[in-house]
């Protein structure tokens, strides 16, 4: 397997960076989960297609995100 080629990756994140990130807010995380839907309209169900991983990752970013700040439903009803 090839070593990464850091210069080539800078150059590329930088370009990726405002789209992919770890969002930290609720404007980053809906930004992120728009995108994420994006994604899934591109890719779809095609595990081989070029973007299938990139959608992997969105995908645990927003789940990530989603565990930290989205209360859980647990089901119990009020009354």
């Amino acid at each position: 397997m090839a070593k990464p080629d850091v210069t080539t990756v800078t150059t590329h994140w930088t370009e990726l960076a405002n789209t992919v990130s770890v969002p930290h807010t609720e404007a980053e995380y809906q930004r992120l989960v728009a995108f994420l839907d994006r994604l899934i309209d591109e890719v779809g169900e095609d595990e081989k297609h070029p973007l299938a991983s990139l959608m992997e990752v969105v995908g645990v970013l927003i789940e990530r995100y989603e565990d930290e700040h989205v209360p859980e439903l647990t089901g119990e009803t009020e009354g």
